[in-house]
């Protein structure tokens, strides 16, 4: 399978801690790391592990941690395509608090590649499946030019911009602000699917037919919930250019993300094998 990703990049540092700290307490830390994150890598990663490799469209600060975001991508197992930008490169701070839940701190502008990037553009076209998080609207015409192309509610100024089918959208059911409503993309989506979670989720095709999943038990104790939407995202996008039908992409997605709720860090237990 050829697959891709044209998105963002984060470099975040995480701390486990008791509990997420009230204002004005101090907490200490029981265990810290770096490492690339936001919504574009990881689901890039999990791609990469689940095709036998990826290629990763995006824009990096041309600074110290831009260029070490670009060697640890490459380290995951990605082709990095970048577009270097004059500016800090974006960071995040991430709590995991005893129960797993991560809350995140985000630090500078968010960065994606545009049309007028000098890259490779043409390698998207008719590749099996891409997905979509951050880019100029140019850059969204790139994407979809694939077989198959997914995108998340993160990017609908862009989406809606290009004025491009969307072959699966993905929501929330429950965080406000990647939610969808008919009408907010013209045309459609084919698909729209919203997750819930540990609840597993809905989804709603253009032509009104719905259903829903279930959430896959996990394999082991919960670590910790970042990058598990995203590892989601990344499973349903390559289920989908691999021609599974809906429920069989959204295994495979379903999958991916418990395996995720298991690892330190979004990468270390995401899935390389999608399964029967």
């Amino acid at each position: 399978m050829r697959v891709a990703c044209v998105g963002h990049v984060e470099w975040i540092e995480f701390a486990r801690v008791d509990r997420v700290p009230a204002p004005g307490e101090i907490v200490h830390a029981l265990e810290t790391w770096e490492e690339p994150g936001g919504g574009g890598a990881v689901s890039a990663v999990q791609l990469a592990k689940l095709a036998g490799g990826a290629t990763f469209f995006t824009a990096l600060g041309d600074d110290e941690v831009g260029h070490r975001v670009h060697r640890e991508l490459e380290a995951l197992g990605l082709r990095v395509e970048a577009a270097w930008r004059d500016e800090p490169q974006r960071r995040g701070f991430v709590f995991i608090d005893a129960a797993g839940e991560r809350t995140i701190t985000v630090i500078g502008s968010r960065l994606g590649a545009g049309e007028a990037d000098p890259l490779p553009w043409i390698q998207l076209a008719g590749a099996d499946a891409v997905y979509f998080t951050a880019g100029d609207a140019g850059a969204v015409s790139a994407a979809r030019a694939s077989k198959r192309m997914v995108a998340t509610t993160r990017a609908l100024d862009s989406l809606r911009d290009a004025g491009e089918r969307v072959d699966a959208l993905v929501a929330s059911a429950n965080d406000e602000s990647e939610r969808y409503e008919t009408g907010d993309l013209s045309p459609e989506p084919d698909l729209v699917i919203r997750t819930a979670g540990a609840a597993g989720g809905d989804w709603t095709r253009s032509d009104g037919e719905t259903g829903r999943w279930e959430a896959t038990p996990l394999s082991g104790p919960i670590s910790d919930a970042y990058g598990c939407g995203d590892s989601f995202a990344g499973g349903v996008t390559f289920g989908l250019g691999a021609g599974q039908d809906i429920a069989g992409a959204l295994k495979i997605g379903a999958r991916c993300g418990a395996a995720c709720f298991t690892g330190r860090g979004p990468y270390s237990a995401q899935l390389t094998d999608h399964g029967d």
